[in-house]
């Protein structure tokens, strides 16, 4: 993807590496992150470690997010520091291209925040680590990603690639629209009144929402994209569907534990938003067939 003539984001900031509490080893935290990413917590993520640990040590039970000393540091601006590496200056690139496409599609579009890590650090949701993967947090409305995620994505789910990279990125920047326009907060309401299968249901319709906005980002800059790209995209939305992570744990996929979408229906709504380039093509609440 081209984005080398687009100077990075001013919305972001290094946080470093501390204030998380505890270690960030992957091993010892696949029991008890997935739980940290439940409906509760509202802090969407796409990451394939975190949910296999979620359908092996859990019973597809969500727990509030307890932990934490309150929002990690404000972003103050980008700067030479903030992109010391060719991964975070990438990322500073996607959005800063996620905040052209979306202050001309959402009036009064406020600009999340970036924040990279290592490890572990804190955010406004409470820790922050990296067997997390990326996510978005409603209480900052920050993105908080550890880059060493990317190499994750290739080695780990055969997802490699710049445009893989950058659809991570605009599905987190797809929360923030549902923040900003109110749907994350309706759904929240609705979850906390439905039992958890529902609300399962309900978590599926944001996150494969969040794929269809990430695929409106794509489609309004096609001119950008490069052989290869399409593709890239649609291989990582194969690898994190709930039934191919499923199989991938060892489980037989369980409909009602789905939390993020199949597989199919991820690529299916990541093409739509690409196709169509319009968010008004994303409405998966209003969907009678995902």
């Amino acid at each position: 993807m081209r984005l080398d003539d687009l100077d990075p984001s001013s919305n972001a900031q290094d946080l470093g590496r501390g204030g998380g509490g505890g270690g960030g080893g992957l091993g010892g935290l696949l029991g008890l992150l997935p739980l940290l990413m439940g409906r509760k917590l509202g802090c969407g993520t796409i990451v394939i470690i975190a949910i296999i640990g979620f359908f092996i040590f859990s019973g597809g039970g969500g727990l509030g997010l307890s932990g934490g000393d309150g929002p990690g540091r404000p972003a103050t601006g980008g700067s030479a520091e903030t992109y010391d590496t060719q991964a975070e200056l990438f990322s500073g690139r996607v959005l800063a291209s996620t905040e052209q496409t979306w202050a001309q599609l959402l009036p009064g579009y406020k600009p999340a925040k970036l924040y990279f890590y290592d490890q572990n650090n804190q955010s406004g949701c409470g820790a922050a680590q990296a067997a997390m993967g990326p996510f978005y947090c409603p209480t900052d409305q920050g993105i908080y990603l550890d880059t060493s995620f990317f190499n994750q994505m290739e080695q780990q789910m055969g997802a490699g690639g710049d445009f893989a990279q950058a659809y991570v990125i605009a599905h987190e920047v797809g929360h923030h629209i549902q923040k900003l326009t109110g749907i994350a907060d309706d759904v929240r309401q609705r979850q906390a009144r439905v039992s958890q299968e529902e609300g399962n249901q309900l978590q599926v319709r944001m996150e494969l929402q969040a794929d269809c906005y990430a695929g409106v980002w794509a489609g309004q800059n096609r001119d950008r994209l490069e052989p290869g790209d399409v593709e890239e995209g649609m291989t990582a939305a194969h690898a994190i569907g709930d039934d191919t992570l499923m199989r991938e744990a060892g489980k037989r996929p369980v409909e009602s534990m789905f939390t993020h979408g199949t597989s199919e229906q991820r690529m299916r709504w990541l093409q739509r938003g690409m196709q169509s380039g319009d968010p008004k093509q994303c409405d998966t609440f209003a969907a009678q067939s995902l």
